[in-house]
């Protein structure tokens, strides 16, 4: 296990309330006096259930810690998160019987599409996320409220160099697929067995060395007059298809 990490605050109703119900470890929410919009009642049952402690303070103190941010009148404070190796997330699918399915992000930048890739990760039953360690988004507050409780349940794992960890992925009989404008069709592309998803940066696709380093690369088919999605968005998508192929074939 690497290092763990302090995830101090989580903001917005909706953040709060997925959290709870993903059973995050919560070590207690402030909520703004007086508030009792239809969402605050339901993290406050949820929060019950869950024992966790729930603070009345002014809305005032809620606006010093999230200065410029729409917390809603709502936060938690989460206990430590922590990183985990790559060879845990592989641990983790052969533990479930099922053929592993890794998503690795070349230098995602932006925590917002971070968050979302794990909701995505979450929703279509990959088993967890590779990044580097420098220059991309990690696991901050930002990241955290972006994947509204999935945070939780996907494992990250952070390492110094994506090329040699590709390789050592080859090596435990991982096929590597990238994703490009460029690429083959994925609807023409088997994407069923033990996988590694390449998502490249939101400007610059992958590197030159990673995508080298890939077995094949996939497209998405698009029409309309904007040629290229949103990083988290691809992803979502490619995710849906290797799902769909997935229960096909069983």
């Amino acid at each position: 296990m690497e290092e763990a990490v302090t995830i101090a605050d989580l903001y917005g109703r909706n953040a709060v309330r997925e959290a709870l119900k993903s059973e995050a470890d919560l070590q207690h929410i402030s909520l703004a006096k007086g508030a009792r919009h239809g969402v605050i009642e339901d993290i406050r049952r949820l929060a019950k259930t869950a024992g966790v402690p729930v603070r009345e303070v002014d809305r005032r103190v809620l606006d010093r810690r999230f200065p410029g941010k729409n917390h809603q009148g709502v936060a938690a404070t989460l206990a430590e998160l922590a990183y985990v190796e790559w060879e845990d997330i592989v641990r983790r699918a052969k533990a479930k019987g099922e053929a592993p399915l890794i998503l690795l992000l070349d230098d995602i930048e932006d925590p917002q599409n971070l968050g979302a890739i794990m909701r995505s990760v979450d929703a279509f039953g990959a088993h967890g996320i590779i990044i580097p360690k420098r220059r991309a988004a990690g696991l901050t507050e930002g990241t955290m409220k972006a994947a509204c409780g999935a945070g939780e349940h996907v494992p990250v794992a952070r390492v110094a160099n994506l090329v040699n960890t590709l390789k050592a992925l080859k090596k435990e009989g991982f096929w590597v697929c990238g994703s490009a404008a460029d690429g083959t069709d994925m609807y023409d592309t088997d994407l069923t067995g033990p996988l590694v998803l390449v998502i490249g940066n939101e400007g610059k696709g992958m590197g030159r060395l990673v995508t080298e380093t890939c077995d094949f690369i996939a497209s998405i088919p698009i029409g309309g007059q904007v040629g290229s999605l949103n990083a988290s968005v691809a992803c979502g998508i490619l995710l849906a298809e290797i799902s769909r192929q997935r229960r096909l074939k069983r």
